[in-house]
């Protein structure tokens, strides 16, 4: 199995526990409300297939046994916190949010609806969960440790351009957990012999002139995180 593919079924596992234990509570259909981050279906790519494809698996079929009701806020802030509060008036069984920044506006939204976030690369630091082991309050899910990978990604780096010494850090610096990506960024890079250097982008418009920022500023190479925009 593929790591992508684990991946996906970790998820999908994730968001039937709470619903199937809700589920036995009512004769309805139970409802689940995905809050993705992208602007449409296509864009999400192979993780809305690989989300379709993971409830079929598990025997769960739009319209059949289940009802999914899809969000996408493309990006957009309000379009986040209004379709999370949307989401939350019809009273879903679940909650699922996709990215970091997703998650956030979920929570924001309700603290009784049980939420699964997906892709969140601190839940703790970002207050999503207590512990691993016990997150307490209505929010579970899966992390990718995006922020440990760091060091692995300027190694990487660092192999493939054996010259390399400038490296820049594209970040959203809205998002909660910015801070970390940079100090973690910046202390692995010290290690390899790397020098640093942090570009924002809040938003799409503001993603190309960050890229002539670092054109400018002589910038050899670039990582990202998994956040994202708004």
């Amino acid at each position: 199995m593929r790591r992508r593919e684990f991946i996906t079924l970790l998820s999908v596992a994730a968001v039937i526990w709470p619903l199937s234990a809700r589920a036995q509570k009512t004769a309805r259909l139970p409802r689940i409300g995905v809050l993705w981050h992208a602007g449409s279906a296509d864009e999400e790519g192979r993780y809305f297939t690989g989300f379709m494809e993971g409830l079929r698996d598990l025997g769960y079929t739009d319209g059949l046994n289940v009802i999914l009701e899809h969000r996408f806020p493309n990006e957009i802030p309000d379009r986040f916190r209004k379709m999370a509060a949307e989401l939350v008036s019809m009273n879903v069984d679940v909650l699922v949010s996709v990215g970091s920044q997703t998650a956030f506006y979920a929570k924001d939204a309700t603290t009784t609806i049980p939420i699964v976030f997906i892709f969140v690369p601190d839940p703790i630091g970002s207050k999503f969960v207590s512990s691993f082991a016990r997150p307490g309050g209505n929010a579970t899910g899966l992390t990718h440790f995006a922020a440990d990978l760091i060091g692995k990604r300027l190694q990487f780096l660092k192999e493939t351009i054996p010259a390399l010494s400038r490296v820049a850090l594209l970040v959203n610096p809205d998002t909660q957990v910015a801070r970390l990506y940079t100090d973690v960024t910046d202390r692995e890079a010290t290690k390899l012999g790397l020098s640093n250097h942090t570009f924002s982008a809040r938003s799409r418009d503001e993603l190309e002139p960050a890229f002539d920022a670092m054109v400018k500023a002589g910038m050899q190479a670039v990582t990202i995180n998994s956040e994202g925009l708004a």
